[in-house]
């Protein structure tokens, strides 16, 4: 019989979950741009409005004779 301390391998199997984790908010996240470049490249052309036309205001200066 040995007086060594035995350890527990728990941090290998912490940093198995940990790695599964990361990949699968890589991958969640992967989706997601994919499918906001679709919605991008699905977007639809268009030409902005003509510019309004000029508008004459009448400004009254009641202070000033």
């Amino acid at each position: 019989m040995t007086s060594d301390q035995m350890e527990l391998g728990f941090a290998a199997r912490n940093a198995r979950r940990r790695n599964l984790r990361g990949r699968e908010r890589r991958q969640r996240a992967q989706w997601w741009f994919a499918r906001m470049r679709d919605v991008v490249d699905a977007t639809l052309e268009w030409t902005p409005a003509p510019a309004a036309r000029p508008e004459q205001v009448f400004m009254s200066l009641s202070g000033r004779r």
